[in-house]
């Protein structure tokens, strides 16, 4: 593989990023027009009503955040004129065809101008209801393949996908596609459109029956579970990530597409800033529970390898992808971007790093005292992690049901309460369970080719373009970098 320049290749041209809000969104956008100030535009596909409110979702919840303040330092007074110039916020939403696009001037500017699409439009919940999930993840991804395909000078269509489509396969996982209807447990007839009419016969027999809300969303999350499970994936989000590759692999036609697959996605390594991130990640939900002290015990193989790439690298492996595919024609690839293979990191190791930075930068707790923390319990396997609760959950609880009635019907809430945080907790569990006990590890044998080829480039745009998990010494990066960031950026 020959790589040209990177920077060459973002210089004039028109960028469409779907999920323009989201968080891997925000890092491309920026990393885009802070070393390529020549693109030619960025257009942002915005959820909202109309463009004034898209408009103010750009000021709020994007260009207000930290990670913009670089490319405001660089800009300086002309940074509000050059927003204006290069980005255009387009209110929409992919879930529907022409992904809800209703100005028929800038559908056409966007179908004559656009040279490079990225979808990180996604659902990631993996406790989603299915018609969400389903909606977005998957036929969203096929709406955004349809308005590619009136692009008439589309270079590239990168679809970020999740290396997780995999299910609980263990050992090696190939970068392969997935055919159409191919279900992880080998059971024959996986057909997406039923799988549409199964929702919708599911809510019409729900609004027959005058269910509430809460009842409509709680029944769509067990059908999710339930739909994802028969086919041999362990929660709805990889399920429904899966299912959108297998759409897009079907109707592709000559657009060059790329399924670009991140592992668990974490705060930045180095740039624009070391350890910025929003919102509390996968795994940072473990790291800051045990912080506030709430995480007594863990459940999962601490052997297991914990496959995590910064956000920054993530972002980088898209721009070079991009670059690497224009113009190749009905062709496909698949890139893992992770650190299992080069460089595997576990639980234990995480457990211990976790451990040394709240043991010296202890959280406070609302009397202002510092919140000591210890060496987690460790539980490997669900039977044991049963026993734990019971022994100093439920035990104890049912002590109070004998008490006078008076007494019985002062705690009962309070029973009632934690029974159902156990049950949600059990429930959550149950979803997540595949990732504590994980036994794969992702090959990455095309993303090696792809830095190789990005090695051989300028000096400059090797640096500048890094996504080499070899570059990462966990420890440090960890300690120094991304735990201060969920304390500056999360926990505030």
């Amino acid at each position: 593989m020959e790589l040209g320049s990177v920077l060459k290749f973002l210089e004039n041209k028109a960028i469409l990023v779907t999920g323009g809000a989201g968080f891997l969104a925000k890092i491309f956008m920026e990393k885009v027009l802070r070393t390529q100030p020549n693109v030619k535009k960025v257009y942002l596909l915005l959820r909202a009503n109309d463009d004034k409110a898209a408009s103010l979702r750009l000021q709020n919840e994007i260009l207000g955040k930290e990670l913009f303040k670089v490319l405001k330092q660089k800009m300086g007074a002309k940074f509000n004129s050059f927003i204006s110039e290069k980005v255009t916020v387009v209110a929409g939403d992919i879930t529907l065809e022409d992904l809800s696009i209703k100005d028929l001037n800038l559908k056409n500017e966007l179908w004559s101008h656009i040279d490079v699409i990225v979808n990180l439009a996604a659902n990631t919940n993996f406790d989603e209801r299915y018609d969400v999930s389903l909606y977005l993840n998957t036929f969203g991804a096929k709406h955004v393949l349809d308005f590619a395909k009136k692009c008439t000078k589309l270079k590239v269509f990168i679809q970020v996908s999740t290396a997780y489509v995999s299910g609980e396969t263990a050992g090696v996982v190939k970068e392969t596609p997935y055919k159409m209807g191919e279900a992880l447990n080998g059971r024959h007839g996986l057909d997406i459109e039923m799988e549409k009419r199964l929702v919708e016969y599911k809510l019409e027999d729900l609004f027959a029956e005058g269910a509430t809300q809460d009842v409509i969303k709680l029944a769509m999350k067990d059908m999710a579970i339930q739909r994802a499970k028969h086919w041999g994936w362990p929660n709805v989000y990889v399920f429904t990530k899966a299912l959108g590759e297998m759409l897009l692999m079907q109707d592709q036609e000559d657009i060059p597409l790329v399924f670009l697959r991140p592992t668990i996605v974490t705060s930045t390594f180095q740039d624009p800033i070391p350890g910025w991130v929003e919102g509390i990640r996968t795994i940072d939900s473990l790291a800051v529970a045990y912080g506030k002290g709430r995480l007594p015990c863990f459940l999962g193989n601490p052997h297991s390898i914990v496959d995590v790439i910064p956000a920054d690298m993530v972002v980088n492996s898209i721009i070079v992808a991009a670059m690497a595919h224009a113009n190749e024609k009905g062709s496909v690839r698949i890139y893992h971007v992770g650190s299992s293979v080069k460089n595997p990191v576990n639980f234990n190791s995480l457990h211990e790093i976790t451990y040394q930075f709240f043991k010296n930068h202890p959280c406070i707790n609302k009397s202002g005292n510092p919140i000591i923390v210890g060496h987690v319990k460790v539980l490997g396997s669900m039977s044991s992690f049963k026993t734990y609760l019971s022994l100093h959950y439920l035990l104890p609880l049912k002590g109070l049901e004998v008490l006078n009635a008076a007494m019985c019907q002062y705690f009962k809430g309070t029973c009632m309460d934690m029974r159902r945080k156990i049950n949600l907790l059990m429930r959550l569990i149950d979803i997540y369970r595949p990732y504590l006990f994980y036994k794969a590890i992702y090959d990455d044998t095309n993303t090696e080719r792809l830095r190789i080829a990005t090695r051989e480039t300028e000096e400059v745009e090797t640096e500048m373009f890094y996504f080499d998990p070899n570059l990462i010494n966990w420890e440090d990066y960890f300690m120094n970098t991304h735990l201060p960031g969920i304390v500056k950026y999360v926990l505030k």
